[in-house]
């Protein structure tokens, strides 16, 4: 009949073995081809996901939850980038933050093409950098939290101030000694360190701000509505016919 199973002259030859060779011992032949039929179909925990729709917001990414249709979750692995949520609270005290904002504009001033790094929120983003969760950006911020320690310890043997309240001379006398970790002295190898991961993170804040972005002359992330033509004198230079 239309719409029945199929018959067991459809199935392979092993089949039809393996189904006769246990109605011989004792099986009927119907039994095992419903055993057969139970051992093929779908497993309990996919249709049981088919009927789940998609995971609450912020569950991890898994084998099982892969490839389930609906919008971002907004975990770690699928982020809602439209309503973007601060997963973490921030570590660094306002005073830590206090003196990084001197650092880090020590590191980028102000110029006539630019503001200073704090100018564009360099030191929240570093604070939020070095609050994250992972164990990378947890060792980053025992680091600037024990170098922002010694900038100011520092600074009160030497002027007898905190590193904020000195005047630039002062700053930069600080800085030279642990601005190059290779040239720095054993006392200031730390410290060197501290500085390097500050750098580091002060020019990537302020260089991927849109401030920092013109200052470069950085001319992506602009919509053209048509590729302008090459100039002559381009396409000298490059030994192209016009």
């Amino acid at each position: 009949m239309i719409g029945d199973a199929r018959k067991s002259s459809d199935l392979p030859s092993e089949s039809v073995e393996s189904v006769g060779a246990l109605g011989d011992s004792g099986m009927e032949r119907r039994e095992a081809i419903k055993a057969m039929g139970a051992a093929l179909a779908p497993l309990p925990i996919l249709s049981a996901l088919q009927g789940q729709g998609p995971p609450a917001q912020g569950t991890p990414m898994t084998s099982q939850t892969q490839g389930l249709k609906g919008g971002p979750r907004g975990g770690p692995w699928d982020p809602d980038l439209l309503h973007p949520s601060k997963e973490w609270p921030r570590k660094l005290s306002a005073s830590e933050l206090a003196t990084l904002s001197v650092l880090c504009d020590t590191i980028i001033p102000a110029d006539v093409k630019s503001p200073a790094a704090s100018a564009v929120g360099v030191p929240a983003w570093i604070n939020e950098y070095v609050s994250a969760p992972p164990d990378g950006q947890q060792r980053d911020l025992v680091r600037v939290r024990g170098g922002l320690a010694w900038l100011n310890l520092e600074s009160m043997k030497r002027f007898g101030k905190p590193y904020r309240q000195t005047n630039g001379a002062q700053r930069t006398a600080i800085c030279d000694d642990i601005c190059y970790l290779p040239k720095a002295q054993p006392e200031f190898q730390a410290a060197a360190r501290f500085f390097d991961l500050v750098r580091d993170l002060t020019a990537v804040g302020f260089y991927t701000s849109y401030e920092g972005m013109k200052d470069l002359g950085y001319i992506g992330n602009v919509a053209l509505p048509k590729f302008p033509e090459v100039s002559a004198e381009i396409r000298a230079k490059l030994g192209v016919g016009s």
